[in-house]
């Protein structure tokens, strides 16, 4: 079995707990996945079956899109409404709060954020700094110097009305739709907005609604999963991984030569140096990913699939 499934992650989970039960149902060891959500999260998972995935590295630096809710109030130490409340002094009157956000220029506000801007990551996230997680140090109450990093945000636009929770508390929530570069931090984005207004704010909800070309409408829940009873029909064939990679046609006596890893000679160059490309015979099936190789004006198989 092969192929790319499309999860609608429940909220309570871990991504790995989603991979294992991925594994269970399946009834294969060869799972994995191209994105973490944090466990309150839903939405888009992709995962990969089976060869699929070995095309991992075409798809983890694809654009995401989410529908988030800010809530407005407090920070968190983590960012989002598992951590603890923090930096209370943020804190205003229920009154003061819901008069300052109403007169805000949310899109004067988010015409800072969109587009390329610098973010650092946040303590409770799974980023290495010398070997070691984030949040390992965070979970002993350290905190180290963060090196900042350039990420995109391709929209940033209200979803929904600013309204005030009914969780007896001094909180008012916002919904956000935001499409933004892999490796950005929703957490930090709620938090920094806050910050640009001047009241305290964390991360309440995220549901990840598109990952690359997949979005939650090709998706299926893990129960729904488990009712099937051809679990193949659930899958997404994997050349749609890399569907939006040219394309180099082999010739019938390349196929095998391209599966022993041998590279095939360009005799019109139309690649760039490096560039991926489908490796595909004169069927469409795919064969390999290769990379042209200027020097040698070829493409030389990197990923071949048997």
């Amino acid at each position: 079995m092969e192929g790319i499934l499309i999860i609608d992650k429940p909220a309570g989970i871990t991504s790995h707990d989603v991979v294992a039960r991925v594994r269970r149902i399946l009834q294969t060891k060869r799972v994995g996945h191209t994105g973490t959500l944090d466990p309150f999260a839903t939405g888009v998972m992709v995962i990969l079956i089976g060869q699929a995935t070995r095309l991992a590295q075409f798809l983890d630096k694809d654009e995401k899109e989410y529908e988030a809710l800010v809530r407005f109030g407090f920070e968190t130490d983590t960012g989002d409404l598992t951590g603890q409340m923090q930096n209370a002094e943020c804190r205003m009157q229920n009154e003061e709060i819901g008069k300052l956000l109403a007169a805000t220029n949310w899109d004067e506000i988010f015409a800072g954020f969109r587009g390329q801007i610098e973010q650092t990551p946040p303590m409770y996230s799974a980023k290495k700094v010398d070997g070691k997680k984030l949040y390992e140090h965070a979970h002993k109450g350290e905190t180290i110097e963060r090196k900042s990093v350039t990420i995109t945000i391709y929209e940033l636009e209200l979803f929904g009305d600013l309204h005030q929770t009914d969780l007896g508390l001094e909180n008012w929530d916002l919904g956000l739709k935001v499409t933004c570069s892999a490796g950005t931090y929703i957490r930090t984005l709620a938090e920094d907005i806050g910050r640009k207004v001047g009241v305290g704010a964390h991360l309440a909800e995220l549901r990840r609604t598109r990952a690359g070309k997949f979005g939650i409408e090709q998706s299926i829940t893990l129960e729904n999963l488990e009712q099937i009873d051809d679990k193949q029909t659930a899958l997404i064939p994997m050349e749609e991984a890399v569907s939006h990679l040219e394309a180099f046609t082999l010739n019938a006596d390349r196929v095998g030569k391209t599966k022993s890893g041998m590279s095939t000679r360009v005799f019109e160059p139309q690649f760039s140096a490096g560039q991926p490309i489908q490796m595909i015979d004169e069927d469409g099936t795919l064969i390999a990913i290769g990379a042209y190789d200027e020097t040698e004006n070829s493409v030389r198989p990197k990923v071949v699939l048997v």
